[in-house]
């Protein structure tokens, strides 16, 4: 190979290859005119670079951006005299294997020896060059750099190429990292931004870290200037949108925003840059808890909405457009991302009475880990945040001891924007309440908000600003409420009260939310209303929130006779429900019977027909307030016509078996029983029959049934459940080829009678079989074939063989 004394081989600086990297410094490429900025492809600023990018993207062959990777290097210096060009001859030269890394500002081998003893630099390569005529070794990178030239050697041409493309890559990066972080004139910044992001778009490589790198390089520049003027901001946001289509912004730039929508709410950029964006997030992320900045960026932009001259109509558009047109949202991540922009915003809103209350930490200061928790006091309770009483002084002699007070008076806890009164001793509130077991329980939420008649409720006075925000969220909690498909996902968001205690003792924020529980009270469906229960034992839930006596009842009762009715009516444990009434809500319910309310009148006939009421005293109450009504006096006295229908059937007995033809429906059932006595019936067989779930209702009228046959009905779990609770004295029972599930043969626990059990050809898992075999002691046969457990059974065996 031959070379020229001044600057390397002809075969090295060959016109035959793909020239790609521009030579001139990056900012004095910008003192061209810049086009319009709709034009990205057509940049003027870009130069020649950016249209040989895009005729490099034109054949559409797509890279993924290496970190790393093995190749071939040799260093070819530049000849000086005629012995060094035949020491540099391709035919003398060296092939070394390295391992090379592609840092943020350079080449490093994993194996520093050679060729690549020293790292490589990213601002020393001149030139970066895909070699290409006939005589050129194969596969090859050219990077000119001072006093000589890097050839890289890959295995084939695709990845020649992509190594190729990750060192343009990474050298303009690098270029654009160095030139912005010392900025003279935004104007020229702005333009260099355009550049960047345009180099982006055109980029062949095909990786995430392509659109995010540009993102945190514009990121870093904002954090660090941030005496920008407003049109400063507008400028750069609409210069940095494109990226913003596909990606999530860093949180840095989502603070950048977020002050943005607050100083500027009526910007036009916030609708036509930041409604993509926002979307974006809530169709695609899957968890706040990774980058809690964009939930706050998410928070601002609502806020910004709201700002506008339609206010909530511009938010209630939004919403409508995140649901979408059809009556299923396409999106799953829409709702729970929604309710946690929601929850967050609310918390803000009593977020400095909590910190005042508990001592712990703000999110403002969470997020800028201003305090650690180490140097933070335990929190103290509710009951416990009071200023504690001045210390007398001792008495003299010559002056009187000072008087006991009576009863001492509320504390109030004072903030610089919240007052709030809290109980001194609640102890007229608890009495009728049991206490649960262990001492050290922590109590409920209840316990925590009740206070002493002489302060009525609890006093919230949230600033202005804090009130439109929590008006702005509490409706949008409303408008999520509205669609049928988000109400069922909503309840399970909601049924474990994630609400701070303040907010549920401010009056204002539980009006509010009382909307939303009546939407889950009217639904049908028992995963909706179900969730108005608690999530377990020994917690409270909406139903005790908004019942008469809890802290967010601000009715009569009518929310709470429509929780009942719509519990009553799905609700499988009946019994274990109106016990709970009974121990909790006896006197609402007896008030409500007596001002006329109908659920409630069933409610009682209910107690008094399952003897869910023990005291005398107590039962004859209940009849009084039944007959002081027409209506409730009616359903007394259907009650006791059925109760003496039931004794007179115990009496006369009638026959021990009974089997229905086949096709027999639910409706021939009832007429059949209630056509003769049947006190004595104990062996009644329903196979084969159209009977359903609806004849529960008549099975539980016969006390002395001890064996029931169902085998190929459509009786389903509602009737089991409602079986489980009556036939305690049940022992034989054939749900074979039923379609009953899991959910109702769990219910089947609690019939310790049960000696016999075929659930041959149903849903049975092995969990719940396993579950059943443990808690019926008397149960000697079972049949499982052709169902899940079998196979398990099955599979365990062979497994052991």
């Amino acid at each position: 190979m031959d070379f020229n004394g001044s600057g390397g081989g002809n075969e090295l600086h060959n016109n035959q290859f793909y020239p790609c990297e521009e030579s001139k410094p990056l900012l004095d490429e910008m003192s061209a005119p810049t086009p319009p900025e709709g034009n990205n492809n057509a940049k003027q600023g870009a130069g020649p670079p950016c249209r040989r990018s895009l005729l490099q993207c034109s054949s559409g062959m797509r890279y993924k951006l290496l970190q790393e990777g093995d190749i071939q290097v040799c260093v070819v210096k530049h000849p000086r005299t005629f012995l060094s060009k035949i020491l540099t001859s391709k035919f003398l030269r060296r092939w070394e294997p390295h391992h090379l890394t592609l840092t943020n500002s350079s080449l490093v081998s994993a194996t520093p020896t050679g060729y690549m003893e020293t790292a490589l630099s990213y601002s020393c390569i001149e030139d970066l060059q895909l070699l290409s005529w006939d005589n050129a070794p194969k596969y090859c990178v050219q990077l000119s750099v001072p006093g000589g030239t890097v050839l890289l050697q890959a295995a084939n041409s695709y990845l020649r190429d992509q190594w190729f493309h990750s060192l343009q890559w990474k050298k303009k990066i690098y270029k654009y990292r160095k030139v912005l972080n010392n900025p003279s004139r935004w104007e020229v910044v702005l333009k260099e931004i355009r550049a960047l992001v345009d180099m982006a778009l055109t980029s062949p490589l095909h990786d995430e870290s392509i659109h995010q790198a540009p993102l945190h390089i514009i990121s870093t520049l904002l954090a660090e200037n941030t005496n920008l003027s407003a049109q400063d901001h507008e400028n750069i946001i609409v210069a940095i949108a494109p990226l913003l289509e596909n990606n999530h912004p860093p949180p840095d730039l989502c603070e950048f925003f977020c002050k943005h929508c607050r100083e500027r709410p009526r910007s036009m950029v916030v609708i036509e840059v930041f409604t993509p964006v926002v979307q974006r997030i809530l169709k695609h992320n899957m968890d706040f808890g990774k980058c809690p900045r964009l939930r706050l960026f998410t928070q601002e932009y609502i806020l910004a909405l709201n700002e506008l001259n339609a206010g909530m109509e511009v938010v209630k558009k939004f919403i409508q457009s995140m649901h979408g047109p059809t009556g299923q949202c396409p999106h799953p991540r829409v709702l729970p991302n929604l309710v946690a922009v929601c929850l967050a915003a609310i918390y803000s809103c009593y977020e400095e009475f909590i910190n005042s209350r508990d001592n712990s930490p703000s999110l403002k200061e969470i997020r800028n880990g201003c305090q650690q928790q180490s140097e933070r006091k335990p929190p103290m309770p509710l009951r416990l945040l009071r200023p504690e009483p001045p210390t007398p002084p001792p008495p003299t002699a010559l002056s009187p001891p000072p008087p006991l007070p009576l009863s001492p008076p509320p504390s109030i806890v004072n903030s610089s924007e919240i007052m709030v009164e809290l109980e001194r001793n609640n102890n007229t509130a608890n009495v009728l309440r049991k206490t649960p077991a262990g001492g050290d329980s922590e109590p409920n939420l209840i316990d925590c908000l009740l206070v002493s008649p002489a302060l009525n409720a609890l006093s919230i006075q949230l600033p202005a600003q804090a009130d439109r925000v929590l008006a702005c969220f509490a409706l949008i909690l409303k408008m999520l409420s509205d669609y049928d498909d988000w109400r069922p996902a909503l309840a399970s968001l909601l049924q474990p009260i994630p609400f701070p205690k303040e907010a549920l003792a401010h009056a204002k924020f539980t009006k509010e939310l009382k909307y939303v529980i009546q939407r889950f009270a009217e639904d049908p469906r028992q995963e909706v209303h179900s969730c108005l229960l608690s999530v377990r034992s020994g917690k409270d839930g909406w139903f005790q929130l908004y019942s008469p006596g809890g802290v967010a009842c601000d009715d009569d009762g009518e929310l709470f006779a429509s929780m009942v009715h719509i519990l009553m009516g799905s609700c499988y444990k009946t019994k274990k429900f109106l016990l709970s009434l009974a121990e909790n809500k006896l006197g609402p319910c007896m008030l409500l019977a007596l001002r006329g309310n109908q659920t409630m009148v069933e409610i009682l006939c209910l107690m008094l027909e399952y003897n869910i009421i023990e005291n005398k005293d107590t039962q004859l109450q209940i009849i009084s307030t039944l007959e002081s009504t027409q209506v409730g006096l009616r359903m007394y006295e259907q009650l006791c016509d059925r109760q003496r229908e039931l004794k007179e059937l115990q009496r006369k007995g009638g026959p021990t078996r009974l089997t229905l033809p086949s096709k027999s429906t639910d409706a021939d059932l009832a007429r059949l029983l209630s056509s003769g006595s049947f006190g004595n019936l104990e062996n009644l067989s329903l196979a084969f029959t159209n009977v359903t779930s609806a004849c529960a209702e008549q099975l539980i009228k016969l006390p002395s049934l001890k064996q029931l046959n169902l085998w190929s009905t459509q009786f389903g779990d509602a009737g089991l459940r409602l079986l489980s609770e009556h036939l305690a004295c049940l022992q034989v029972l054939n749900l074979c080829e039923t379609p009953v599930t899991d959910a109702g043969l769990l219910a089947l626990s609690s019939m310790k009678s049960l000696c016999s059990l075929n659930m041959n050809s149903t849903k049975l898992t092995a969990d719940t079989y396993e579950d059943l075999k443990a808690k019926l002691p008397n149960l000697k046969e079972v049949d499982v074939r052709y169902t899940e457990a079998c196979w398990v059974a099955a599979a365990a065996a062979l497994w052991l063989l």
